[in-house]
């Protein structure tokens, strides 16, 4: 019975870090691109970066996912 429990609150810590990571994938989404829009060219090409994380993270844990788990516009 133990090792379930643990193996239980392990999953519930998956799902948790998959739920943070879509909402910072968007939020660095967004972030990335109205600072690259607005700011010179030299943080234009550092929020590439950024921008192209945010997108693997969006690919990796969904985009609605976080909106799910903390129930944001609900």
């Amino acid at each position: 019975m133990v090792l379930f429990d643990y193996i239980e609150d392990m999953l519930d810590g998956f799902e948790f870090l998959i739920a943070f990571g879509s909402l910072v994938g968007i939020l660095g989404l967004i972030i990335g691109i109205m600072l690259a829009i607005w700011g010179g060219s030299r943080l234009r090409y550092k929020m590439l970066g950024v921008i192209i994380l945010s997108f693997v993270l969006l690919a990796v844990c969904g985009v609605d996912t976080g909106f799910k788990y903390f129930r944001i516009f609900r």
